[in-house]
């Protein structure tokens, strides 16, 4: 079959390799018929490469047809329809019965003090091969795989996989009082959602912040308050002053380790990638630093007292984080990968009735998967009006 694999730094390809089998009764195989390509991709595709082999498939945001089933699955057929979450989560243990899917004790990978496996996303998180392919192995076919009714196009389903509930979390997680104010930083395809989100749980006043004009427009035509951080003078002082002085209840920070304004970490993540593989992962599993401008500007501006919902992916083990301030004020702090399977019955009657959340218009690029290569060094570079890229295999 056809797969993106990685190669390097900046390098991904487009190879044949060997279809995935049933290794397991629970396993079933997905022909997979659209997946999206992720703004964590592009940590993968510059930061984390001391934790990826060559050859190894990425993506995690798959959905398809169900080919093949092993002879312990009964919760879905060949010829299903369905969506596959992010999180490699069984839905049986402990930590999945209590909607922690992210944490799965069936799929913790111990060796490197993770929570639950991911797909396509590096021996930190299982070394599972992942869904910008033809073919998927899915393990925990009755508990895992999302089934979704025929009829309406791929796009209206396939952000089940991680978009959505990551977005909905990330609001969830901001726990904006009625009345009140949420700004989001980052207006890529999850800072963009949470927008949409916010609006659609009803949240009086959206805020977005971003550097990148066409992610702003695309705010702004859906009433969202837009503010420019690498033209507007004084963002901080202008969101203040649209919420009554004080900042907004809550922030989300959707920008996460590769933020913008950052040069220092920028500089060691760089001089990082230079070392052997080795040495650079035992480094970074011990003193990586990320960018934090994002998480920065997200503690300056939250309101005294107010929320900050970390969404954005973050991987440093020695960052400086401004304690004294968020114990002075006051402030609350949430993160972690969205436990993908806890969201679902929010999400599909979203996705199913009607179109409030807009995701049938959502992907801004929708190529094969032959040009995959091209299009992450797109997405990474911001050109294009680039926001969201889903592949047909």
């Amino acid at each position: 079959m056809k797969a993106l694999t990685w190669h390097g730094k900046a390098d991904v390809r487009v190879d044949t390799v060997a279809d995935p089998v049933v290794r397991d009764p629970a396993d079933v195989i997905v022909k997979v018929t659209t997946t999206g390509l992720c703004g964590s991709d592009l940590h993968l595709y510059q930061v984390f490469g001391p934790f990826l082999e060559a050859g190894d498939i990425l993506g995690h945001e798959p959905m398809g047809i169900v080919e093949e089933t092993g002879a312990d699955v009964t919760a879905v057929r060949p010829g299903d329809r369905v969506v596959v979450p992010f999180n490699v989560s069984c839905g049986t243990c402990f930590m999945c019965a209590r909607g922690l899917h992210s944490q799965c004790e069936t799929t913790q990978v111990h060796e490197h003090g993770k929570g639950a496996s991911l797909f396509g996303y590096t021996k930190l998180y299982g070394h599972v091969p992942g869904g910008q392919a033809e073919y998927l192995r899915v393990p925990f076919g009755n508990t895992l795989p999302i089934k979704v009714p025929e009829g309406p196009p791929d796009d209206r389903f396939v952000y089940l996989s991680d978009v959505l509930p990551t977005a909905w979390q990330a609001v969830r997680y901001a726990d904006v009082p009625a009345g009140g104010s949420l700004a989001v930083l980052g207006l890529g395809p999850i800072g963009d959602m949470c927008t949409r989100v916010a609006a659609h749980l009803g949240v009086e006043t959206v805020i977005g912040i971003d550097l990148v004009p066409e992610r702003l427009e695309r705010a702004r035509r859906r009433g969202v308050h837009v503010f420019d951080v690498g033209r507007d003078d004084d963002v901080v002082a202008a969101v203040r002053e649209l919420t009554d002085g004080r900042g907004p209840d809550s922030v989300i920070d959707a920008v996460g380790l590769e933020a913008h304004g950052a040069p220092v970490a920028a500089g060691a993540q760089a001089l990082t990638g230079l070392l052997p593989d080795a040495l650079a992962a035992r480094l970074m599993k011990r003193a990586g630093v990320d960018r934090l401008s994002a998480l920065y500007l997200a503690i300056e501006l939250v309101r005294r007292g107010g929320t900050i919902s970390l969404s954005g992916v973050y991987g440093g083990m020695a960052d400086p984080v401004p304690l004294l301030t968020l114990f002075d004020k006051q402030v609350q702090l949430r993160m972690g990968q969205a436990n993908v399977r806890r969201w679902v019955a929010d999400l599909l009657p979203l996705v199913c009735d009607g179109d409030p959340l807009g995701v049938e218009d959502f992907a801004t690029h929708r190529l094969p998967l032959d040009e995959a290569p091209a299009a992450y060094d797109m997405f990474q570079k911001k050109r294009d009006g680039a926001v969201k890229v889903l592949f047909t295999p």
